[in-house]
């Protein structure tokens, strides 16, 4: 089992609960800081960043381990990156899990947004965010990052960016969850700005992976919070595009479900996984509505 955390370049700090619960069934588990994120490198060109590199890093952690299959656990972008290899390497997925998943396909919701975390804010929280924002130096990089964004980094590099970032995520990330208002304390490695900005542009640009996605028959998990900034269309999507895949709603939950229903999330996953009943929840709406 390989776990797939957000962002992009938004790692979580090793294992956690659900990695000791699965390991005590039996599991094989594995995690990763993806490229440019936490303890992993950062690229000198950051355009190099790209969802394709992201999936054949993952290929190629399956050939180290010399997995014939995986099972792919993924979160936030996670998801979304389960489900781009899931797409260009059917044969080597055995399960997956989707949590709080981002969209599918960007550029679907490039117009519409996908919901943004920024509209749960508290009034303390976007001052910060001001704050945080107002350099001249800030302003001028992120004018440059538009034009060229290897100008950009070679300007603010990672060592410059990255705690800027974590910083950032400190600020909002009581926005994910169903109480912005309440400290999250989630502990996490360093953060990576530049795989977060450039692989995020990427993904409006590459293939629809839904029509692969149709043919996949894999056993899948789609677990959303019922409070998720998220548009629960997101989730339906995945439910609706891959064949048999069943979608949880958790309530009393946001984004990082982990951190506000943590049994009940660790409970779902293990279920899943070791082929026993799910819990039982409020089901989702069965309309894709969008």
């Amino acid at each position: 089992m390989v776990r797939l955390h957000g962002g992009p370049g938004t790692p979580g700090a090793g294992p956690d609960d659900l990695d000791r619960e699965l390991a005590g069934h039996g599991f094989d588990v594995y995690t990763y800081d993806q490229l440019g994120a936490g303890r992993s490198q950062r690229l000198a060109d950051p355009t190099g960043y790209t969802v394709a590199r992201q999936v054949a890093d993952l290929e190629a952690i399956r050939r180290r381990l010399g997995a014939p299959k995986l099972i792919l656990v993924g979160s936030s972008w996670g998801a979304t990156l389960a489900a781009s290899y899931m797409a260009a390497h059917p044969g080597h997925v055995a399960k997956a899990v989707f949590t709080s998943p981002g969209a599918l396909w960007a550029p679907e919701w490039k117009k519409a947004g996908e919901g943004d975390i920024w509209d749960r804010l508290t009034p303390q929280q976007r001052a910060r965010m001001d704050r945080l924002e107002a350099s001249p130096r800030l302003i001028a990089w992120s004018v440059l990052m538009d034009i060229d964004p290897r100008a950009a980094h070679a300007l603010v590099p990672d060592k410059e960016t990255d705690p800027l970032f974590d910083e950032l995520l400190s600020t909002v990330g009581s926005g994910a969850t169903c109480h912005p208002d309440r400290t999250l304390h989630e502990a996490s490695s360093r953060s990576g700005f530049y795989a977060n900005q450039l692989t995020s542009d990427d993904a409006l640009d590459v293939a629809d992976p839904r029509p692969a996605l149709r043919g996949v028959r894999v056993p899948a998990l789609v677990l959303r919070g019922e409070c998720d900034y998220k548009r629960p269309e997101i989730a339906r999507e995945y439910r609706d595009t891959i064949p048999g895949a069943t979608l949880l709603q958790i309530p009393d939950a946001g984004h990082v479900i982990e951190a506000e229903q943590p049994s009940l999330y660790r409970t779902s996953i293990t279920a899943f996984l070791t082929d026993h009943p799910l819990p039982r929840v409020r089901p989702a709406p069965q309309t894709s509505g969008g």
